[in-house]
C-alpha cells in the first residue's frame, strides 16, 4: 500500500521519512533524487500501509492521499467517529490488485542501456513495442538495431513487438498511408515486409502506429489490419496491436480515419494514446486531463470489447514559452525535468483538481513567461484506477526512456501484470 504526500515549505525527504516512520532510503529509491531539494507542491509516494496522522489532517484529507474512501478507512480501523489526533496510527487497506497485460514503447539503445531499462520494467510489462520501423520509398522497411533488445526482452519474459510507422523526414505522412492503402499491390508488399520482419527477427508480433490516417482511408486501414492479422496468424502465434489516437466521438474530422469498432474487431488489442490534448502546437494546457481520458474510455468501450483496450499514458509534459500572451516556442519535458525546472526557478507546483494534472509558471532571466503542464504520481494514480473500473486489458506508456521513477512502483502496487511468454 502507499499514499501520496504533497510537499510543504520546509519539508525534506528525511523529515517526511521521520514523520511517517518509513525508510529514507526507500523513499529515495521510489521517488528518485531531486537535486536542489524538494519543491512545494511536489508529490512524494510513501510506501506504507500505516498512516501516522499529522497536524491538520482529517479523515477526508487522508482518504484523498491514499485514494480510498472515508468509509473504507473508518471500517478498516473500526472508528466510531471521525475524530483523529496527531500521532494516531491508521491502517490503510491495499487496493485489490487487478490483472492486466501492459505495453510500453522503448527506443533500442546501447546493450547496457537496453539491459538496464528492460530489467527495471520487465516485472510490470507484458509487451515492449520497439520504436520504430517506417516504410521507405520502394516499400521496404527501414532498419533498426534491435537484435540485442529483442533477445534481452525475451530473456525477461516480455514479448517484443515491432512498431511500424508512417514516419517520414517531415513527420507522420498521410500521403504515404494513402499510397500504401489505396494500391493493393503496394499494400500486399508492405504486409509481406512486416511478416518477414517479425518472423526473421523473432518478434512476438507488431504494433501498427499509422498516424494522420484520413477519412478517405478509413475502411482501407481497417482492411489492411485484417489482412495483416490473418497473415501473422497463418505463420504462428503472433500478436497484432494498433496505436490509436484518443477520440471521444466520431465527429472530429481529423480522427474519422480511425474506425474504433472495425479496428477493434480485427486486431488482438489496441493501445489508445490517451494524451496530447495540448501539444507544442497548441496553447498551454493539461496533456492528459482526466475528464477527457474518461470520455475516451467511455466512447471506446461502446465501439469494441473493453478487454481489447490498453490505455496509454504519458511520461512527460510540455513547457511553453510565451510572448505577449502567445506561444513563442514549446518543448517536451520529462517528469524529472519539470520538477527540476520548478526547483531551479524556485516556484511552487500547483495541482488542478479539475484536470488532475500538475502545472506551474515561472519567468526566465529575460522576463519571458513559461508555463509547464506535466504528469505526476497523483495524476497517474487517478488514471490507473480507471482501468479496473472499466475492466480494460491494461495500461501502457510513451515511452520508458523518459524518467518517471514513481510510476513503476505505483503500477506494481495496483496491478498483477500477466506474462504471455
Amino acid at each position: 500500500m502507499f499514499f501520496i504526500h504533497v510537499v510543504k515549505p520546509g519539508d525534506s525527504l528525511y523529515s517526511i521519512s521521520q514523520n511517517y516512520g518509513v525508510s529514507f532510503q526507500r523513499l529515495q529509491e521510489i521517488n528518485g533524487v531531486y537535486p536542489g531539494g524538494l519543491v512545494p507542491g511536489q508529490d512524494i509516494v510513501v510506501p506504507s500501509s500505516t498512516y501516522i496522522v499529522q497536524p491538520g489532517d482529517s479523515l477526508y484529507t487522508i482518504a484523498q492521499k491514499a485514494f480510498l474512501s472515508v468509509q473504507t478507512i473508518r471500517a478498516a480501523n473500526r472508528l466510531t467517529s471521525d475524530v483523529i489526533y496527531p500521532g494516531m496510527r491508521l491502517y490503510l487497506p491495499s487496493h485489490p490488485k487487478y490483472s492486466t497485460e501492459d505495453l510500453s514503447f522503448i527506443y533500442p539503445g546501447t546493450p547496457t542501456e537496453d539491459e538496464q531499462l528492460i530489467m527495471s520494467f520487465s516485472p510490470i510489462s507484458t509487451y515492449f513495442a520497439m520504436f520504430e520501423y517506417h516504410i521507405l520509398p520502394g516499400v521496404a522497411l527501414s532498419t533498426l538495431n534491435d537484435r540485442y533488445t529483442i533477445q534481452t526482452s525475451r530473456s525477461f519474459r516480455v514479448a517484443p513487438l515491432a512498431t511500424i510507422t508512417n514516419l517520414t523526414s517531415e513527420g507522420f505522412s498521410s500521403a504515404l498511408i494513402r499510397q500504401v492503402l489505396s494500391n493493393p499491390q503496394i499494400r500486399n508488399r508492405v504486409v509481406n515486409e512486416i511478416v518477414t520482419l517479425v518472423t526473421q527477427k523473432n518478434y512476438s508480433g507488431v504494433t501498427i502506429d499509422f498516424e494522420r490516417v484520413a477519412e478517405t482511408e478509413r475502411d482501407l486501414f481497417t482492411g489492411f489490419l485484417r489482412i495483416l492479422n490473418q497473415r501473422l496468424k497463418d505463420r504462428g502465434r503472433y500478436y497484432l496491436s494498433v496505436a490509436l489516437p484518443a477520440k471521444t466521438d466520431d465527429q472530429i474530422p481529423w480522427l474519422r480515419g480511425y474506425d474504433y469498432g472495425g479496428i477493434g474487431s480485427v486486431v488482438d488489442f489496441t493501445f489508445i494514446m490517451a494524451y496530447d490534448w495540448h501539444t507544442p502546437d497548441s496553447p498551454p494546457g493539461p496533456v492528459a486531463p482526466i475528464q477527457e481520458v474518461r470520455r475516451t474510455i467511455e466512447y471506446a468501450i461502446n465501439q469494441m470489447p473493453s478487454n481489447k483496450i490498453i490505455l496509454g499514458f504519458p511520461r512527460y509534459g510540455y513547457e511553453w514559452t510565451m510572448s505577449n500572451g502567445s506561444v513563442q516556442s514549446a518543448r517536451a519535458v520529462s517528469v524529472d525535468m519539470a520538477i527540476q525546472l520548478a526547483s531551479s526557478h524556485q516556484v511552487p507546483i500547483q495541482y488542478s483538481n479539475e484536470y488532475q494534472q500538475p502545472h506551474f509558471t515561472f519567468r526566465d532571466e529575460n522576463g519571458r513567461r513559461h508555463i509547464v503542464w506535466y504528469e505526476d504520481a497523483r495524476a497517474r494514480v487517478a488514471k490507473l484506477l480507471l482501468v479496473p473500473r472499466y475492466r480494460l486489458r491494461g495500461v501502457g506508456a510513451w515511452q520508458l526512456g523518459l524518467h518517471f521513477p514513481q510510476s513503476g512502483f505505483i503500477v506494481s502496487e495496483l496491478f498483477d501484470v500477466r506474462k504471455v511468454l
